[in-house]
């Protein structure tokens, strides 16, 4: 069972590197740590496991948010329509996306930076993901709204990018002429 203590923070260097593509057939290593990635964000959003094993609510984790530079990475949500998505996936592309583009009016967080960074992050509004799932399937997820929004924060994990990378440092909350807000 993943824990907090096993998340890397802001600064440790894998945060910032590419991960490497997984090697298919899938072994069963990358099958275990996609499905403790998936197990990590069910747990903490079940209040008494979080409680008793501290663990800060989550919607999705990157492989190197563990410390394995791998692209992986799972999400567990339900979205403003009540739509639940709750995935792991290896080797995610997105191999379309929407002109639209939207924002949380929240700003997003990230379970491996433990203060809040305040901002906007301009995320597509409507992607398609192609990718791997955890029995080597081929899989192909078309996301919307905090789906997408979600999916792409996970993807930048595996390039090296941190959600405030994206946020404009000169005015954090100037409102995007080009995208939608979404509440969460």
């Amino acid at each position: 069972m993943i824990t907090m203590k096993d998340i890397v923070r802001d600064g440790h260097p894998v945060l910032r590197q590419k991960a490497e593509k997984v090697d298919l057939p899938l072994t069963e290593s990358d099958k275990k740590t996609m499905a403790l990635l998936l197990e990590y964000i069910k747990n903490s959003q079940d209040p008494e496991i979080a409680l008793e094993h501290d663990l800060r609510p989550g919607i999705g984790l990157a492989a190197p948010q563990i410390n394995v530079s791998k692209q992986m990475f799972a999400l567990h949500l339900e979205d403003q329509n009540g739509r639940e998505y709750s995935f792991s996936i290896a080797n995610p592309k997105i191999i379309s996306h929407s002109v639209d583009k939207t924002y949380l009016t929240s700003g997003e967080g990230c379970l491996s930076v433990d203060e809040n960074i305040p901002g906007y992050v301009v995320r597509y509004a409507r992607i398609t993901v192609r990718g791997i799932d955890i029995d080597g399937a081929e899989v192909k997820y078309r996301l919307k709204g905090l789906a997408a929004v979600a999916a792409q924060h996970e993807i930048d994990h595996l390039n090296g990018i941190m959600f405030y990378d994206h946020i404009n440092h000169e005015d954090p909350f100037k409102e995007p002429a080009d995208a939608e807000p979404l509440e969460r």
